[in-house]
């Protein structure tokens, strides 16, 4: 044992100096879930396929393409069952946005959705923020 403390100390520290230094994130790396409204239909799918209950699809008007969608980040298991079973391909795992720490849990629920329906569907503004980051 004594031989691996004498070699320890000539030896650098291999731990990274996070959040300081930071790697760029793997390109497969499944992230905080994006969304396209412009391909979505409002069918459903993801919700029903997600194993966590992390997505919510709330129909305002099928015929206007009228869709907001609830996402809980803290039920998510980022299994990416929704983004495969996605008939439109709206769906999409972010390998940018995975630092999702927060104070509250009200930071981890965020909804997606045009601003206006946002705010009637809400009655407040609808800015929801993930950590430090502002999403609408």
């Amino acid at each position: 044992m004594i031989k691996d403390v004498i070699g320890a100390i000539f030896k650098r520290p291999i731990t990274e100096k996070y959040p300081f230094e930071r790697r760029a994130a793997p390109e497969r790396l499944r992230g905080v879930l994006n969304w396209n409204p412009e391909k979505c239909v409002g069918c459903g799918l993801c919700a029903k396929d997600c194993p966590s209950d992390a997505l919510e699809v709330i129909n305002i008007d099928r015929a206007k393409k009228e869709v907001i969608i609830r996402y809980h980040v803290d039920r998510c298991t980022y299994c990416s069952q929704c983004v495969v079973n996605c008939r439109f391909n709206c769906l999409d795992m972010s390998n940018e946005k995975w630092e999702m720490a927060a104070l509250n849990k009200e930071a981890f629920t965020i909804y997606y959705g045009d601003e206006a329906l946002l705010e009637k569907f809400l009655g407040k503004k609808a800015e929801i923020t993930v950590g430090e980051e502002v999403v609408s």
